[in-house]
């Protein structure tokens, strides 16, 4: 298997984070080469997200800029993950693009990419509001509840992802899913798949404003109870 990497994130109107972004992760790719690419997908953003891509462009030549009607995080990560496969990645790692995760905490995956299929770091002593640690606790209950299986951190931004496991999993699940990381996740712990967890750093958002609130993660939370039912029966 080959070690090209595609390290994909959505933005939405991430316009003061996304040079620091770009700044902190182009060395990732420029350092594993093989044709490795920063990938970041700007999901309909109100600001200037797109126009300050397309500047760093010129200034990271391994850093590709892509544009895409909103559909929100998880139907966006579907999009960027189809993209990295079609380009030919041999591993897709996904972060988020509000410089909350540690870049140089990535390596620890890396170097054990070869004896796993998923690699997923564990957040610890999250600093991102009280609301989304208990989101994530409730979502550990309805995946237990549904799937049958006790997930760490399910919905944790920070992914290695081997070609061949996911590409199986993509066809699961539908393209406009919303917590898509979370199914990804509780799907390979279900199938027994060889994960590998760790614990990582993660930093409070570093600029901006997050998008989601609590109204509406109460609404995608009893949403995803149904879709998650429907899954599950696909497994």
């Amino acid at each position: 298997m080959g070690n090209k990497l595609y390290i994909v994130m959505p933005a939405y109107n991430e316009e003061e984070n996304i040079r620091s972004v770009v700044e902190q992760w182009h060395p990732i790719v420029e350092k594993t080469g093989n044709g490795s690419r920063l990938v970041i997908f700007n999901d309909g953003s109100k600001d200037n997200t797109y126009q300050r891509m397309k500047e760093l462009k010129k200034e990271y030549p391994y850093f590709v800029a892509e544009t895409k009607p909103n559909s929100g995080h998880g139907s966006t990560c579907l999009y960027a993950y189809r993209y990295a496969l079609q380009q030919g990645a041999d591993y897709v790692f996904q972060t988020d693009s509000d410089g909350q995760t540690v870049p140089d905490e990535f390596w620890t995956l890396w170097e054990q990419r070869e004896n796993y299929d998923f690699l997923i770091g564990s957040r610890k002593q999250r600093q991102d509001g009280f609301s989304r640690i208990v989101v994530t606790k409730v979502l550990q209950l309805i995946v237990k509840l549904i799937f049958g299986v006790w997930v760490k951190d399910a919905n944790t931004p920070f992914r290695l992802m081997k070609q061949e496991c996911l590409a199986n999993y993509l066809t699961i699940i539908p393209a406009d899913f919303f917590l898509s990381n979370v199914v990804i996740t509780t799907i390979a712990v279900k199938k027994k798949q060889k994960l590998f967890w760790t614990p990582i750093t993660f930093k409070p958002r570093q600029k901006g404003t997050n998008s989601i609130n609590l109204k509406r993660i109460i609404k995608i939370g009893f949403k995803a109870i149904g879709d998650f039912r429907t899954i599950n029966k696909r497994l």
